[in-house]
């Protein structure tokens, strides 16, 4: 009878346990499907931010992974680790601040990669596992804005692979001096560029410059949207007071996009008040927009003081020769390398707008090789990025290629179109031919009727024929180079 007792004991005991396990997975899978549901919506929002093209290559593979309750990580899974490191890289920022949106509970995320994710998902759900299991706490990367020490700061942003030009020389010194044990000589440090060129990458360096030198330093870099976004929360939750002396706690503060908080009167005057009680601390503070303090629009004056009380420092549209050297050294150690130096030229020559959309042209070519097994050649590259292409191409006429290379080799125009075969003239008129079919869309045959009426033979000729003195003749090589700049400038 005990027996008989225990062993109904014991089996309320197991199926007790059973049904506990069974909620469990139960709970767990509701919370995947919520993940799910809740990516699906912020999957739909980023492709109306960042266009179909890019969020069909680079957001849509995204699957969300494990989430730990206990931390507030969530992991985001991707096919390679290529696409983890690009994904990471570029939209990082965004999809936590998404993913804190929509859900309260989701604190950080951690971009990994994780082949045949979307396989093992539902070879476990079909076992009867979870999906979701928790995340080491000491394998997560936070960007959670409470983080004592440096918070928000990409430690893959440094000083040493932030490529210097004659258009960065100032701003990158400038940092530097930021970021010195010494006091700075001026602060705050405020940089002017336009969007692409550099000003995010140079804030995050500062940072993690400053965390080395001064390891026990408190360090906060974030968006002026997220500066707004963390103050209106605050005053939702009456935790103004919290929020300001938060702020006022960090050793360096660094806000990008300042723009973006001008004509917000409530936040520019809180934004005013932080700048003030850090100043007065004698704390360091690092501002970066794409136009100049004067030219914010709406700006309260007490602010533009503050502004432009430091150093103004402008990073200008990068020159092809600097464009080449990001590219160079991004894929410096690439065994095999991935492009050759031909496609290289030829990216750093046709997309100028800005170094982002540069370097994310020149990753997708890398990915493309990298994914089909192909070796890169020009036609691929054109191919694939055709709209990118198009949307940076300047309209540069043969007229003014013309003008261009005679005033460069100090020539008269109408050489151009002469019939005298001199040596000193033939050369620069192959020049010029080559140019035209390399800037713009004439076929042979037109180029050769804005050469005096030639056969377009001639001008295969020419053009083969410089491409083939650039790789042996340095001379030629920068002669063509210089014309290039000057032409695309």
């Amino acid at each position: 009878m005990a027996t008989r007792t225990g062993g109904k004991v014991v089996d309320a005991a197991v199926n007790n346990r059973t049904g506990t396990a069974e909620a469990e997975i139960s709970k767990d899978e509701i919370c995947s499907q919520e993940l799910l549901a809740d990516w699906q919506d912020i999957s739909a929002g980023l492709r109306k931010d960042i266009g179909a093209q890019q969020h069909s290559q680079w957001i849509k593979p995204i699957t969300p992974g494990r989430f730990c309750v206990e931390t507030g990580t969530l992991e985001l899974c991707l096919p390679s680790e290529f696409s983890a490191n690009w994904v990471n890289d570029r939209f990082a920022d965004r999809l936590s601040l998404a993913w804190k949106i929509a859900r309260p509970d989701v604190r950080q995320i951690r971009i990994i990669a994780q082949p045949g994710h979307d396989r093992m998902q539902r070879v476990r759900a079909s076992q009867g596992e979870s999906p979701i299991e928790a995340i080491p706490q000491e394998f997560a990367v936070t960007s959670d804005s409470a983080e004592i020490g440096a918070s928000g700061i990409d430690r893959n942003m440094t000083f040493d692979n932030f490529i210097v030009g004659e258009n960065n020389i100032l701003a990158r010194n400038a940092g530097e001096r930021m970021a010195a044990r010494d006091k700075p000589q001026f602060s705050p440090l405020y940089i002017k560029a336009q969007t692409g060129q550099g000003k995010t990458h140079l804030m995050h360096a500062i940072a993690n410059l400053y965390a080395e030198t001064m390891p026990s330093a408190r360090i906060y870099y974030c968006s002026a949207e997220k500066f707004m976004i963390e103050f209106v929360s605050a005053m939702r939750r009456n935790e103004v007071m919290e929020f300001k002396n938060r702020l006022r706690s960090f050793d360096m503060l660094l806000v990008d996009d300042v723009q973006f908080i001008i004509g917000k009167n409530s936040t520019q005057e809180e934004f005013l008040h932080t700048i003030d009680a850090l100043m007065t601390a004698g704390k360091r503070l690092v501002f970066a927009s794409d136009r100049a303090p004067q030219a914010l629009d709406g700006v309260d004056q007490r602010l533009l003081s503050r502004l432009t009380m430091g150093l103004v420092a402008d990073i200008a549209p990068a020159g092809v020769e600097l464009r080449r050297k990001i590219l160079e050294h991004r894929i410096d150690g690439m065994e095999p390398p991935p492009l050759t130096e031909e496609v290289i030229d030829f990216l750093a020559r046709t997309i100028s707008r800005n170094l982002r959309e540069l370097v994310g042209a020149m990753n997708k070519l890398i990915a493309y090789t990298q994914l089909t097994g192909q070796p890169m050649s020009m036609s691929i590259a054109e191919g694939q990025l055709t709209d990118i292409l198009s949307a940076n191409r300047r309209r540069v006429t043969i007229d003014e290629i013309q003008r261009t290379v005679c005033q460069f080799y100090k020539l008269d125009r109408s050489e151009m179109a002469s019939k005298r075969r001199a040596r000193a003239i033939v050369r620069p008129r192959q020049v010029a031919m080559y140019l035209a079919k390399v800037l713009t869309p004439r076929s042979y045959p037109e180029i050769g009727r804005k050469f005096g009426g030639r056969d377009h033979s001639t001008v295969i000729h020419a053009v083969r024929l410089i491409e083939d003195l650039r790789e042996r003749d340095s001379d030629m090589d920068g002669d063509v180079r210089s014309l290039l700049q000057q032409l695309e400038s």
